[in-house]
């Protein structure tokens, strides 16, 4: 009889995966992100251990959505003071600042736990094409 094997945290092994969101439906790569950030992917996926890849989203402001939705979607936050709401288009984040954006959207999808804190730290994102997150060169010694 085998025994379901349980992932400690010193055994899991991560990759580095690049998602191109050029032409995707936001939403789409959200999911998608947020799968790979979890570990879900992986045959050996336990809940209580952080065993997801890093993910590199590039080309982040080429990402198409549907409806009205880059006029009419906002995002809202408070400055702790009386009278502090404050709204953000979602056309202006998506210009401005994509990496926001993206974070908001995705840590809705991880976990309400603290390993989510861990799963969004391995998510990097950029506007363009180029991204610093190259295969290391073996070199001489």
């Amino acid at each position: 009889m085998k025994l379901t094997k349980s992932m400690k945290s010193n055994e899991v092994q991560r990759d580095w995966i690049v998602v191109d969101a050029a032409g995707k439906r936001f939403g789409r790569v959200l999911t998608e992100v947020a799968t790979l950030l979890r570990g879900k992917h992986k045959p050996c996926f336990t809940p209580n251990v952080d065993c997801g890849d890093f993910v590199v989203i590039i080309n982040a402001e080429k990402v198409e959505f549907s409806g009205n939705k880059l006029d009419v979607k906002e995002y809202y936050r408070h400055t702790g003071y009386f009278g502090g709401v404050r709204s953000d288009k979602l056309a202006d984040l998506l210009e401005n600042n994509p990496a926001k954006l993206y974070r908001l959207a995705v840590r809705g999808m991880l976990p309400k736990t603290n390993l989510a804190k861990d799963m969004i730290k391995k998510m990097k994102v950029y506007a363009g094409s180029e991204h610093p997150h190259t295969a290391q060169v073996a070199g001489d010694k």
